[in-house]
């Protein structure tokens, strides 16, 4: 089955609001074992609304529409599918009388534009919204489906899960997936080391750049979830082995969850100093669980721009929180650098050993909070897993 979603409201083309019912329905559908192969958005506006659902039935079985279900003259989605199939909307008693008791239950008076929220045509049937007033569409005709559900996310997703889900779940397929996370490697380099498993169709092989590093989905689609999982089974084995070190985590995994986890295994207590990072490394090893059985505290300050700088705030931060572990960020603008670059130390102390090490990568300004984190907790990760052979002064400049 091929589905397509159409995300109704000039709202949502002027930016005022962000679309995010299109990632919502794009994960359930993939779920289902259902191949979403477009996704539209539109304004309030008859004409471009009625070409678009022309041009979506024509290509797909299933079309989603979300938004334009409303009471007012520039909610026309209802209007555009009847125009569509040729129909003529009439107002159904019961879903005129289901109105009428929602407005008298709340003591709110009903006006008569509501009533074009109780309309449907002879190929539709309602779809009950227990979160607002405007019933849904289910309409079937000539092998298509068009499903036309509210656009506050809230309606959408209590509309889905009870009412449209269940009666789209026998598709007779499932898609499983799962993500590899890496990270210091680039997006060419990941795609090059993959290049054996990427014109694979069933299970498919993509990878994406995100803030956190590179994502690789492995994605397989079967009859079940146990057929889908074995099929996907050796593309993943074979993955892992293709991209070896730089793996740092798979699925919902953070980076910040992964190494807090590691020093909580290792029984090991961390204290920060943070410079170009301002704090952001603090707020991410925060919110993690288990976040007090290793972390003791941070120092930010201004300006640390040399690896000594950095080494040195590390160590007092370890020694002032009577840490196991000070772990330092700073780094300064290369001088001339055209786009602006920035360098990033990293520091790591061990205080009790007396030992430290340092590594360098490199970022653009308006990423270096973020990124440096991240390069912080690579690092750290890479140290408690392979030891100090793998802090060096010339690490790969890379993911910039």
């Amino acid at each position: 089955m091929r589905a397509e979603i159409v995300c109704v409201g000039t709202e949502l083309l002027l930016g005022d609001i962000a679309d995010s019912n299109t990632q919502y329905l794009a994960r359930r559908l993939s779920a289902l074992g259902i191949d979403l192969l477009y996704s539209t958005t539109v304004g309030d506006n008859m004409p471009r609304l009625v070409e678009t659902l022309r041009r979506a039935i024509s290509r797909s079985e299933l079309v989603l529409t979300t938004g334009g279900l409303g009471p007012t003259d520039d909610d026309v989605t209802r209007e555009a599918i009847a125009d569509v199939l040729g129909e003529t909307p009439v107002v159904d008693e019961q879903l005129a009388n289901d109105l009428r008791n929602f407005f008298a239950l709340r003591r709110m008076e009903m006006t008569a534009n509501n009533l074009k929220q109780a309309s449907l045509i002879p190929s539709a049937r309602a779809v009950r919204n227990v979160r607002g007033t405007a019933p849904g569409w289910w309409v079937q005709k000539n092998g298509r489906t068009i499903i036309a559900m509210p656009g506050p996310p809230g309606e959408l997703h209590t509309m889905w899960e009870n009412e449209v889900e269940p009666a789209l779940q026998h598709t007779g397929f499932v898609i499983a997936s799962r993500t590899l996370k890496l990270f210091a490697i680039s997006e060419s380099r990941v795609d090059e080391l993959l290049h054996p498993l990427t014109p694979s169709a069933n299970p498919s092989v993509a990878v994406y750049a995100k803030q956190d590093g590179i994502h690789v989905r492995i994605t397989a689609k079967s009859v079940d979830h146990d057929s889908a999982m074995r099929l996907m089974a050796p593309v993943e084995a074979d993955a892992r082995r293709l991209l070896g070190d730089a793996l740092w985590g798979v699925d919902n995994d953070t980076q910040e969850q992964v190494t807090g986890a590691m020093l909580v295994e290792r029984g090991l207590t961390l204290a920060l100093a943070e410079s170009i990072t301002c704090g952001y490394l603090t707020a991410m090893l925060n919110g993690t669980t288990d976040v007090e059985r290793f972390f003791r505290g941070s120092l930010i300050v201004p300006s640390l721009q040399t690896p000594a700088e950095v080494t040195a705030l590390a160590r007092r931060a370890a020694g002032q929180f009577d840490a196991d572990i000070g772990l330092g960020t700073g780094g300064q603008l290369i001088a001339g650098s055209d786009p602006p670059v920035m360098d990033v130390h990293i520091a790591i102390v061990l205080p009790a050993a007396s030992s430290e090490a340092t590594a360098l990568h490199r970022s653009r300004p308006f990423r270096v909070e973020t990124l440096g984190s991240y390069y912080a907790l690579h690092e750290l990760r890479r140290f408690l897993t392979l030891g100090w052979s793998t802090m060096q002064a010339d690490t790969p400049l890379c993911h910039t």
